[in-house]
């Protein structure tokens, strides 16, 4: 196991990885170490903690990371503690210049976490927050990767279905870590579940019935057209979620980039939009649990991951609709279940989903004032 203890003296250096040396604590990157748009090119942070003479419990290694993403999300800081055998005990990213509005606050944000051990964390932690506080945050918010576009929250409460595509997963001690360092909840999300996928809401099937005598028809996904239908759920997406809780706009192009990652995953008739005069106002974003099948299993869950329809209250009620249109596709596919995955407590998905389906899952963003 890793040993974790304080931090020795820094080593100082400008290589893009921990083996080859890091920028000292506290001092921002060089201007040749950030490109043109102020994104980090090499923004590490590094220091060595000090053996002790027992071992403490934690991870064997930490879950594998890709060290591109520091630079890819954005980071304005990436800190490692390395243990004196030279294995990475613990890490994080930071961000400060570019991140979410949250009243009476300036939000820091802690990113690509991962610690082997309790010691290790709270170390990387203190030393994380006093880096964000020094470059005027008031609020350190995490885990989260530089925006909720990418992921974001803790599980907090497992419950007895397995994990799903596209949620995040963490071991359980990660969050008492967070709350060791005196971090609270600041937001909290659920999953859910239904396999009632033959019950018609009474109130969907109202909306439908409006929506269709407004002109409003649903249609699939259509793969020969994807970059085209990217754009169009990044121009829904982005009018629906404005103002959304810790909500930050995301340049289309890097949308399209990182949306290309799911393309082997999508079946189109589970991907469905709403039109109206021939403009789409609304999707629902479904896929199938691929995790099923690589635990040598059959596919029969789809997640409902993403619904959003535009600003405009002539279309009230489209949620509902598309929610309930979702278990009907799956039905007549052959699925047996849906996940509502990730809902905000006090996001209006969670009232349409109450409707159907029961929590199973609990996430947890937590945040700790400077």
């Amino acid at each position: 196991m890793p040993r974790c203890g304080v931090p020795a003296p820094f080593r100082r250096g400008t290589g893009a990885s921990p083996s080859d040396g890091f920028v000292a604590l506290g001092t921002e990157c060089s201007a040749t170490e950030r490109g043109g748009d102020g994104a980090a090119r090499h923004p590490y942070r590094g220091f060595v903690a000090s053996g002790r003479d027992r071992e403490i419990p934690g991870l064997a290694e930490l879950p594998p990371f890709d060290d591109e993403d520091v630079v890819r999300h954005g980071a304005d800081a990436h800190h490692v503690l390395v243990d004196p055998d030279g294995a990475v005990a613990a890490r994080c990213s930071l961000w400060w210049r570019n991140t979410p509005a949250l009243t009476c606050h300036r939000v820091g944000l802690i990113g690509h976490y991962a610690a082997s051990c309790g010691v290790a964390s709270e170390t990387l932690l203190e030393q994380a927050c006093g880096e964000l506080r020094a470059n005027g945050c008031t609020l350190a918010v995490g885990p989260m990767d530089g925006s909720t576009w990418r992921p974001y929250r803790f599980v907090t409460e497992l419950g007895k279905v397995p994990p799903f595509l596209l949620e995040p997963e963490n071991p359980p001690e990660w969050p008492r870590y967070f709350e060791g360092a005196g971090f609270k909840p600041l937001a909290n999300y659920y999953s859910s579940v239904t396999d009632r996928l033959d019950y018609e809401d009474p109130k969907a099937r109202a909306a439908e019935q409006r929506l269709t005598a407004l002109g409003v028809r649903l249609r699939p996904l259509e793969m020969n057209r994807w970059e085209q239908e990217l754009r169009e759920i990044y121009r829904i997406t982005t009018a629906c979620f404005q103002g959304s809780f810790l909500y930050q706009p995301q340049p289309e192009a890097q949308f399209l980039a990182e949306c290309r990652q799911f393309q082997p995953f999508v079946r189109p008739e589970l991907v469905i939009f709403a039109t109206c005069q021939d403009r789409a106002v609304g999707f629902v974003f479904n896929t199938p649990d691929v995790l099923q099948a690589r635990r040598g299993g059959s596919i029969d869950t789809v997640i409902l991951k993403t619904l959003a329809v535009v600003p405009d209250r002539s279309y009230a009620g489209l949620g509902s609709y598309l929610a309930q249109q979702t278990h009907r596709v799956a039905r007549g596919l052959g699925y047996r279940r849906v996940i509502h995955a990730l809902m905000h407590e006090k996001n209006l998905s969670l009232n349409i989903s109450a409707r159907y389906a029961n929590p199973f899952r609990r996430y947890v963003l937590f945040a700790r004032p400077l």
